[in-house]
């Protein structure tokens, strides 16, 4: 018979509600365009900045904690958008999934900006496992990996790469589960790398309005962004082809109806 973990106390309860407002808090300064400080949030929440301290001992440890735990809140969202589709589409998952993480990051931009945007300036610094625990990343790789073991899409090589690459893929700083990929299998790594680059490179255009607001609007650089990767995941039925760009092309029709008129 498994151990049973003893339920939290009054005081653990307690100390996560107050953790929960802090983030709460965070998330309502930065949709207000409020400057996200220790001391906005204490007073926000009613308390001193030296009582806050007792929760996060600086602005980078209050950083960190709202950027994981809005990824988190984001991610949960996005993945009960995706499963609209069933557990053995991955790739309709995934196309859903990261028109949702479009839409959150353009009607969010300064959340977006705090939880991807936040540099990590050294791996020997607890700010890497911050980083590779990342909620977001990890569900949309191992979405990646589910549309592999469906597609068997090809990845280079480790001895196709370049020496740092190689040196990346098998000792990974990026937020994704790579344990059950084979140590000869992780140039699948390099295409969960340049994927996200893709996908993270338009979306950081579009959220920061550094991105023509007619573009933006109709989608046509994300949509071009996402169709240009079917081939390399594996996708070059017609058939499935036309399916997943329908379902893009719905996805972003929503955001147009709903996004008002430049």
């Amino acid at each position: 018979m498994g151990h049973i973990p003893a339920p939290p106390t009054r005081r653990e309860r307690q100390r996560e509600a107050t953790y929960d407002e802090i983030v709460t808090v965070s998330a309502e300064l930065l949709a207000e365009g409020a400057d996200l400080s220790l001391r906005a949030v204490a007073a926000r929440m009613g308390m001193t900045a030296p009582a806050l301290y007792r929760y996060v001992a600086d602005y980078q440890a209050l950083v960190d904690l709202v950027a994981y735990e809005l990824d988190k809140r984001a991610t949960a969202e996005w993945a009960k958008e995706a499963e609209r589709y069933p557990e053995d589409d991955p790739m309709a998952r995934l196309t859903v999934a990261c028109c949702a993480f479009r839409r959150w990051a353009i009607a969010n931009p300064r959340a977006f900006s705090l939880v991807f945007a936040n540099p990590v300036a050294s791996h020997v610094t607890d700010r890497r496992e911050a980083l590779t625990v990342a909620t977001s990343g990890c569900y949309l790789t191992d979405l990646l990996y589910q549309v592999w073991e469906k597609t068997k899409f090809p990845f280079p090589a480790l001895e196709d790469l370049d020496p740092v690459v190689r040196e990346a893929v098998q000792d990974p700083w990026i937020p994704a589960e790579t344990s059950h990929i084979a140590p000869e299998d992780r140039g699948l790594v390099w295409i969960y790398i340049r994927s996200w680059a893709a996908v993270y490179g338009v979306v950081a255009l579009e959220a920061t309005m550094h991105c023509d607001p007619r573009v933006i609007r109709s989608g046509a650089l994300f949509k071009a962004t996402l169709v240009d990767w079917l081939p390399p995941l594996g996708i070059d039925g017609r058939q499935e082809r036309e399916r997943l760009i329908a379902i893009l092309d719905e996805e972003l029709a929503r955001d147009r109806d709903a996004w008002p008129a430049p």
